[in-house]
């Protein structure tokens, strides 16, 4: 089973690319077009891994999930994977507050080390990670630099992480994913109330 663990973002946000994304494809029928369905931020992405390891999997990516809050994140504007002047990977890079980075980091961190420990490694664990969604890719290298330039202003809609999602990949003629496995995220706690004053006497 080919297999990555990845955020979800809802429909709302994703909708907004996808306006903008859409008046592009047209000029540039070479590459090829990552649909709205599929676009996902990849966490750790796991490889083939043998049905036997699931059980020890899903535990692992539950622990991992409870320990992290909620994110508050966006999706910004376009890049390029290895660069723009000789691009596989078309894709918009995903933004958030400082503090609110350096969570995704240690989320995909740690999923990517309860992978580990399933015996699921991930086999690009350790490079710097950065999140992003795919839209689309090259069979050689391309110069897209105007491509990302078309996108270099946008910034989405703002929008809370919830849950990880478990996900398989079924390669053939149409790429199709199905969400095997899915672990709510730490929720936030509750404000302190404010203690009540005590009443003077009159």
């Amino acid at each position: 089973m080919r297999l990555f663990v990845a955020l979800a973002p809802p429909p709302g946000p994703l909708g907004e690319l996808d306006r903008v994304v859409a008046p592009l494809r047209a000029d540039w029928p070479a590459l090829r077009w990552v649909g709205q369905e599929r676009w996902h931020v990849t966490l750790a992405f796991l490889g083939e891994v043998a049905p036997d390891k699931l059980a020890g999997l899903g535990e692992r990516l539950a622990r991992a999930a409870g320990r992290h809050p909620s994110l508050s994140l966006r999706i910004g504007a376009a890049g390029a994977f290895p660069s723009a002047a000789r691009a596989r990977v078309f894709c918009a890079h995903i933004t958030a507050g400082t503090q609110d980075l350096a969570g995704l980091r240690a989320l995909a961190a740690s999923v990517a080390a309860g992978a580990r420990r399933a015996g699921a490694p991930p086999p690009d664990e350790g490079r710097r990670y950065r999140p992003h969604l795919t839209l689309a890719r090259s069979r050689e290298p391309s110069d897209l630099r105007a491509l990302v330039q078309a996108l270099a202003g946008f910034a989405g809609s703002t929008w809370m992480t919830s849950q990880i999602h478990l996900v398989c990949s079924q390669t053939g003629p149409a790429t199709h994913y199905e969400t095997i496995g899915t672990w709510p995220l730490r929720l936030p706690r509750p404000a302190p109330q404010p203690r009540p004053q005590p009443q003077a006497r009159p």
